[in-house]
């Protein structure tokens, strides 16, 4: 059985910085990884403000450095879906969901990846992201213009716990966003409630070659580059998931592997 991953995310480089070790670990291990981001990222602009090329040309930038990230990281292909950064959350949900089950119907893969319900740091975006992809699981199992339905074995959440959170803030500072006059700030997800953990240690390297393929984000990533091996090794050598649901196995224990369960 080919086994088959698919993650689907927000922003040019939240696969690199959010489930880079995991793609290239599977991809690595001879899985097929594929990856659908819904966006662009056509805000993120960190230059000069009289400098932005504008959100149709910094779209297509960050687009072409997404590619050569994905590439990077073993992605078998990459997807992306024409929504505008920043406004995710207010797309049509029957649009967006259907799309992704398109995907989904269409690579068939056995599991799949997508921010938590928290979205890290309370992002729009990407609690919107994992909001259509959960809800894109449950409608690819039935089929549609002409392709059969899949149903998805496993679906994870991104789930940063509250020390790898400290990790990130020793070195980017608070993670905090405003939305609507509110601030957002990440907690991290208890221990008790990660439910798999992968040793990414193996590619660490892989992952900070396609962090800095990001080159129009680097200007906010510039508290990295000087950053010793081992906190690097320690930043992308681990990576936790939520398993928001299994049709293959479930219980207490830990698991060490996406796949666990899954024949083959």
């Amino acid at each position: 059985m080919t086994r088959r991953l698919m993650c689907v995310l927000a922003h040019p480089d939240d696969e690199s910085l959010g489930t880079g070790g995991t793609l290239a670990r599977y991809a690595n291990e001879g899985v097929e990884t594929y990856l659908v981001t819904a966006t662009r990222g056509q805000r993120g602009w960190f230059g000069a403000p009289d400098e932005n090329p504008g959100l149709k040309e910094l779209g297509a930038i960050r687009e072409h450095e997404l590619r050569q990230a994905a590439h990077v990281l073993g992605v078998r292909e990459v997807s992306v879906l024409d929504y505008v950064d920043g406004d995710l959350d207010q797309a049509d949900p029957d649009e967006a969901v259907g799309q992704i089950a398109a995907h989904i119907r269409r690579v068939r893969p056995q599991v799949v990846v997508t921010f938590g319900p928290d979205g890290v740091y309370g992002h729009p975006d990407h609690i919107a992201i994992c909001q259509f992809a959960t809800a894109a699981v449950v409608e690819a199992a039935a089929p549609a213009d002409g392709e059969p339905g899949h149903r998805v074995g496993k679906l994870y959440y991104m789930a940063e716990t509250r020390e790898r959170v400290r990790d990130y803030e020793s070195i980017f500072g608070e993670l905090v966003m405003t939305v609507d006059g509110v601030e957002r700030r990440t907690p991290g997800w208890p221990d008790w409630m990660i439910t798999t953990r992968l040793d990414t240690s193996a590619t660490w390297r892989q992952v900070w070659r396609a962090i800095q393929c990001h080159r129009t984000q680097l200007p906010g990533y510039e508290a990295l580059k000087n950053l010793p091996a081992e906190r690097h090794a320690a930043l992308w050598g681990a990576q936790t998931y939520y398993r928001a649901f299994s049709l293959v196995n479930g219980g207490r224990e830990t698991e060490t592997d996406l796949f666990e369960g899954i024949g083959g």
